[in-house]
């Protein structure tokens, strides 16, 4: 804040354009929105299809769409395959979707051991896999982005779209997470 008050003062930054910089990653860009996008496949089959055959396409009719959007793939997990999204060379993220990388992604300790002991990175994600689950390690570059489709969680039958947009998690749609199956009823959503 400190910094921010400095910069203002000296004319070098807009108050008004940093204001609509924060408003824009808060409502337009973040994993709310790549929730969003789960969802509805885990809820709408017909867009399930469309998601995973071109995802792109998909997220145009969502509303999602741009530059870091154009070129995207969706990848989904299942009981018998387990996906995981890298940048070995920088940091290519769906920032659209997933909002800001977080720093564990862009360290080189991710980007090089990912791509050669994926179980390994899992496991230290808490993620312990059985032999017979193949894993698959998708490397993003500038025009070539992924994102996970995690699996729906037992126990979320009959939820609402709202509901489920509220237990997905950005590291589950890159893959360093297994949603647990849920238990209890649906949890309130706030409007």
């Amino acid at each position: 804040m400190a910094l921010e008050s400095v910069l203002i003062g000296k004319g070098i930054i807009d108050p008004a354009a940093l204001a609509a910089l924060v408003e824009h990653y808060g409502r337009d860009v973040g994993p709310h929105i790549g929730a969003k996008v789960v969802a509805r496949a885990w809820t709408d089959p017909e867009f399930c299809a469309e998601l995973l055959e071109n995802g792109t396409d998909a997220l145009w009719s969502m509303g999602i769409g741009g530059v870091l959007t154009s070129m995207i793939k969706i990848v989904a997990n299942s009981p018998t395959d387990h996906h995981l999204v890298v940048c070995t060379l920088c940091s290519c993220y769906p920032w659209p979707v997933l909002g800001l990388p977080p720093s564990w992604y862009k360290s080189p300790e991710y980007r090089s051991r990912v791509a050669v002991d994926p179980r390994g990175v899992l496991k230290e994600f808490g993620i312990e896999l059985s032999d017979d689950v193949k894993v698959h390690v998708w490397d993003s570059i500038a025009d070539q982005r992924y994102m996970v489709l995690p699996e729906r969680p037992a126990g979320t039958e009959g939820w609402s779209i709202e509901q489920l947009e509220t237990i997905v998690t950005r590291n589950a749609m890159i893959g360093t997470e297994i949603l647990a199956p849920q238990s209890g009823t649906a949890p309130e959503v706030q409007a």
